[in-house]
């Protein structure tokens, strides 16, 4: 008897090309990190114009008016991304709050009402948690800001946003982006905040800044070799891009690599600082000089630091700065990322890749 065999199950529903098919893991992050000022000019046109989504961000507007939280909710970069909603809302006077999908499946259950509106953030769109959410939550205050327009999570969605990053299939890169894009605009579109000349500034700060960024990935590893502790640190949205970063390093190269809120670091983890560590500090937003100033204190505690600031700084053996400009809040988030591409790259191109490129989906479950 014969077997039927399954149809693939591409990522984005898409079948790659072929010559990516042979494409390495390092390849293939340097070329999904060099597509990610494109795919953003993409999303910040499209939510500009077109009539679809527009009206989508309209209808999710109108949800959100009720005086109760607006919730983002995601996991992995697809939570890193959600941060930036939150803040956006926050630092314009709107309780908002970002939580991990898992957590408030398991253990929010009894305050889901509480909240205004629900915007779940997934890449794959098959995630066994957020489809969990989705049937047990029903759709009527939900929204989902999604990457794959052919998954269980888009059939379920009332009001749904596109991230428009095409597929991807190495660590998140261009779908982080893209969907920190999106929350972004959508939180903007909730406070009725014009949007789109801050989304060009980042867009100009990003495809301004790839080039020169990258082109120091031999200089940011040969800062980091030796290292047997990472810490990124970012406060506000550039948390977001914190964590993600940290996720970019150790998913690709295997190393371990935990990132941390300004806060965070200085009350606990900055006590066992020594030469063994490194610390890439985003000293972006509007808490640059805190930033500074944890920088000094992990070299006084002989770490070493690379230094994401919007300011010259000199370097030292101990200090990397790295200067990206100025962009308004919370779109760092979106230009602050390239700094850890740039270092992870710079590694798995001296150590090898550790995570192989994914063209299917794999079996999703909790």
């Amino acid at each position: 008897m014969s077997q039927t065999t399954s149809a693939p199950r591409w990522i984005s529903g898409i079948e790659p090309p072929k010559e990516l098919l042979s494409a390495s893991g390092t390849q293939i992050l340097e070329l999904e990190c060099r597509q990610q000022p494109e795919r953003l000019h993409e999303i910040i046109r499209a939510y500009s114009k077109s009539e679809e989504i527009c009206a989508e961000l309209k209808a999710l507007r109108s949800l959100a008016r009720a005086k109760e939280p607006v919730m983002f909710i995601g996991m992995g970069g697809s939570l890193c991304s959600a941060i930036s909603g939150s803040i956006m809302l926050q630092c314009h006077g709107r309780s908002s709050f970002w939580v991990d999908a898992g957590e408030w499946l398991h253990f929010g259950s009894s305050v889901w009402q509480d909240a205004a509106l629900s915007i779940l953030l997934t890449t794959s769109g098959e995630s066994a948690e957020l489809v969990e959410l989705f049937e047990r939550m029903g759709a009527e205050r939900l929204g989902l800001i999604c990457n794959n327009t052919a998954s269980t999570c888009w059939k379920l969605a009332q009001h749904k946003l596109p991230i428009l990053a095409g597929p991807e299939y190495g660590n998140a890169t261009k779908t982080y982006t893209n969907a920190t894009a999106a929350a972004i605009i959508l939180a903007s579109e909730m406070l009725s905040y014009r949007w789109e000349e801050d989304a060009m500034r980042a867009l100009e700060v990003l495809s301004g800044s790839l080039n020169r960024i990258f082109a120091m990935c031999g200089q940011m590893e040969e800062f980091w070799r030796g290292t047997v502790n990472t810490e990124v640190i970012g406060r506000g949205s550039a948390y977001g891009a914190a964590i993600m970063g940290a996720l970019t390093i150790r998913e690709m190269s295997g190393h371990r690599a935990a990132p941390h809120t300004g806060a965070g670091f200085k009350h606990g983890p900055i006590l066992d600082v020594d030469s063994s560590h490194l610390a890439v500090i985003f000293a972006l937003g509007r808490t640059p000089g805190l930033g500074l100033k944890l920088a000094q204190e992990c070299n006084r505690r002989g770490g070493k630091v690379i230094l994401v600031s919007s300011e010259d700084h000199a370097p030292s053996d101990r200090l990397l700065p790295v200067k990206i400009d100025a962009v308004p809040e919370p779109w760092e988030s979106v230009t602050s990322i390239l700094v850890a591409q740039a270092l992870t790259l710079g590694i798995i191109e001296k150590t090898s890749c550790r995570l192989p490129p994914r063209f299917q989906y794999g079996l999703m479950e909790q």
